[in-house]
């Protein structure tokens, strides 16, 4: 029997480390088992479980030939500690996540991000100050589980869209006021300069982006006196905005822009390009709430500008 006067005064506990070193021992029934899973020696451990046991004044473990066996104050305590550990993970695995920084990640192409999404981004952030937004603009399909993201804003066309529709687009020719006031007919459009994209794998037309429009105003040989082609839709629209030519203009993205003046559109309504702009969500959206909560966003952002 250890030596009474090494026994912890009653009503205080041992030390965490014995303790968790005696449920290690107990469940593993070896010290040296115990040992490697604590990365200890086995004279540490036996060493823990000595003063244990001194401090109890009790016996824990019978030591046989090569074996241990829980004596009954043994088999007492294990299940009083393993239950106590086990309360104790929960508990820092639940004040950690409370801990853990709020986050939505969400993947869109450049344009959407920098013309839609961005400014009216302060409105969900005024809302949601605890969540911080991770924007990854590309024109790349990212997979967003393998990314790890939790949503995407798709721009695809109508019959290939995944998930909740934001809105549909329309495109129509925009340019300065300025350019607009040079335009008396149809046939002096072949006399600006056309702002497009140049796509990565240049395995589209300049006009593609043009060509629904084109095709309602019978212009599909339409010709202009020069081209100035951008990597980024937005670069074309901030040419269009400084006068440099005109932009095949996609609603609602540049709804802002008209409204404010800055783009007129100098020739009519426009024409239905049959894509549009669709939400996806990954597998871990659903277990977090503030991406739950930005999808709901979007949507009602879509809806209110529609209503405008």
């Amino acid at each position: 029997m250890p030596p009474e006067n090494a026994k912890t005064p009653a009503g205080e506990l041992p030390p965490l480390e014995l303790l968790r070193s005696f449920e290690a021992a107990a469940r593993r029934l070896s010290f040296t088992l115990a040992a490697g899973e604590l990365h200890l020696t086995q004279s540490a451990v036996s060493r823990q479980i000595q003063q244990l046991e001194a401090s109890l004044g009790v016996l824990l473990f019978e030591r046989r030939h090569r074996a241990l066996a829980l004596t009954e104050a043994g088999g007492v305590l294990q299940r009083a500690v393993t239950d106590s550990l086990e309360r104790l993970r929960d508990a820092t695995a639940r004040v950690r996540a409370s801990a853990a920084p709020r986050q939505v990640s969400i993947t869109t192409t450049p344009g959407f991000a920098s013309l839609w999404l961005i400014p009216k981004l302060a409105r969900f952030t005024g809302t949601h100050p605890q969540v911080d937004v991770r924007v990854s603009a590309t024109l790349d399909v990212l997979d967003l589980d393998v990314s790890r993201l939790d949503l995407a804003v798709r721009f695809v066309p109508i019959g290939r869209g995944v998930g909740p529709a934001l809105f549909e687009e329309s495109v129509i020719p925009l340019c300065a006021p300025q350019v607009a006031a040079s335009l008396r007919e149809l046939s002096d459009f072949s006399k600006l300069t056309l702002l497009t994209i140049e796509y990565p794998d240049h395995s589209e037309a300049p006009t593609t982006d043009w060509e629904p429009w084109l095709k309602v105003m019978g212009l599909e040989d339409l010709r202009m006196k020069s081209t100035l082609r951008f990597s980024q839709y937005a670069d074309a629209v901030a040419a269009a905005v400084a006068g440099q030519g005109v932009v095949i203009g996609r609603l609602p993205l540049l709804r802002e822009l008209v409204r404010d003046g800055r783009l007129v559109a100098p020739l009519g309504e426009g024409a239905a390009s049959h894509r549009g702009y669709f939400i996806e969500t990954s597998r871990r959206a659903a277990g977090n709430r503030d991406a739950q909560d930005f999808a709901q966003w979007l949507r009602d952002e879509a809806e209110a500008a529609q209503r405008a």
